[in-house]
């Protein structure tokens, strides 16, 4: 999972300039331990938060796909790890401070 060397923070997309964006989740990983996530509600309906998280599921699955995979491949990976978590959680979510 961790066999590159990535930056440590990624370049702001360009909707970042404009001054009515907020950032609602960053997320950071570290080889052998939970990945860490504050993230911000943002929206008055939960519900978006499906929309959001099958939308970086399909941007995932395209830069996979710029790197020579499959992109159907990687995102029935994606559903198939995703189901599983949520049947059988490898851990809690904690408060971030």
């Amino acid at each position: 999972m961790f066999n590159k060397r990535p930056k440590r923070d990624l370049e702001p997309p360009l909707m970042a300039s404009n001054p009515q964006a907020v950032e609602v989740l960053r997320v950071w990983a570290a080889p052998g331990q939970p990945q860490q996530l504050p993230l911000r509600t943002t929206w008055k309906d939960a519900d978006v938060w499906g929309l959001l998280l099958v939308d970086i599921a399909r941007h995932a699955a395209k830069a996979y796909a710029n790197e020579g995979h499959d992109p159907d491949e990687v995102l029935a990976k994606i559903r198939q790890l995703m189901n599983a978590e949520f049947s059988h959680p490898t851990d809690e979510p904690i408060q971030l401070p």
